[in-house]
């Protein structure tokens, strides 16, 4: 167990060295998407323009022996400029003609579909069975993405017109939603240092498709104990409002709560943290840290929360500050 242990933190600070090469700190965001590869999960990240979101899709490609795809997403994307099309095909030497299924960039292992916000809900919806089953389904046949597969998505907070907000279905299939914020002025520093001298740093791949589903399989090992479990069910259970776990400002502040899917997420991101800590079992220290991004996206808030300017962040805070780590008697 501690080999298994030892080998996949290994294996994880080895990308994230060659991550940081790029990318000047962040390294919550850097720590979250690595998470979401190693369990199988995809990532949104949301953050203003110009700080790196779309670079760090591309650096993460470039240190694993993946297949690469991006989608730039508009309001005249369609459906099957992302999982493709029949088209028709005539034999050369007979001449006639037949349907063949002509494969969009969705048939890759890490897709980056930046500002996947600007589609619309029609082009959004296309990547619902994508994302959670990992497969397409065109003109009554079904096709099996390559594993593992990922989705890395892109998308701005602030500039509202000509986008379409995320539906809670598509939201849902998402493992961690991560909130890119500003850099320091040490790290601002540093980003002007490398990227004004025309030195570009050298990136080697460290992780291979066959790796990654070897660590996805070792971090579904690690034991979860009944009482952590229990702990997380009942985080889980306190988005809900009006609910017998539920705080004042669930009830206050939130108009639906967290899917099973978030329970989950807790349950897995927790079991990495363990991994790279060294250990074979979850905290609760491990449920706490993977909390926010895990159900962030997972809330609904209500009017009254807009209206006062409550986030779901600041629900999510007085969750872990209320829910104790032993269920009362």
């Amino acid at each position: 167990m501690s080999d298994q242990a030892g080998q996949f933190r290994d294996s994880y600070n080895a990308a994230r060295e060659m991550i940081g090469r790029v990318i000047v700190g962040h390294d919550e965001i850097v720590h979250g998407v690595l998470t979401s590869m190693l369990v199988g999960g995809h990532c949104l990240l949301e953050g203003v323009p110009g700080l790196g979101k779309t670079m760090l899709v591309r650096t993460l490609s470039e240190v694993m022996d993946l297949q690469f795809n991006r989608i730039q997403f508009t309001p005249d994307l369609m459906p099957a400029d992302i999982l493709g099309t029949n088209m028709i095909i005539e034999d050369e030497q007979t001449g006639r003609r037949k349907f063949q299924f002509q494969r969009g960039p969705v048939f890759t292992q890490i897709l980056l579909a930046d500002e996947i916000n600007r589609a619309t809900p029609k082009t959004q919806s296309a990547m619902l069975e994508t994302m959670q089953e990992g497969t397409v389904t065109a003109a009554g046949t079904r096709y099996e993405l390559s594993k593992p597969f990922f989705v890395l998505a892109t998308q701005n907070p602030i500039e509202q017109e000509g986008t379409y907000p995320l539906p809670e279905a598509q939201l849902d299939r998402f493992l961690f939603k991560l909130v890119v914020g500003y850099s320091s002025r040490e790290e601002l520093a540093t980003i002007v240092d490398r990227t004004t001298r025309g030195e570009k740093p050298q990136l080697t791949k460290v992780l291979d498709g066959a790796r990654i589903l070897e660590m996805q399989r070792t971090a579904r090992d690690v034991i979860l104990a009944s009482h952590v479990q229990d702990y997380l069910v009942r985080l889980t259970l306190a988005t809900h409002p009006e609910g017998p776990h539920s705080v004042d400002a669930t009830n206050a502040y939130v108009r639906w709560g967290s899917s099973p899917r978030g329970a989950q997420t807790l349950a897995l991101a927790g079991k990495v943290r363990a991994l790279l800590d060294g250990r074979f079992n979850v905290s609760f220290e491990d449920v706490r840290r993977v909390f926010l991004p895990a159900m962030r996206h997972r809330m609904l808030m209500n009017f009254e929360a807009q209206a006062e300017g409550i986030t779901s962040d600041s629900v999510l805070l007085k969750i872990l500050e209320k829910v104790p780590e032993k269920a009362p008697d």
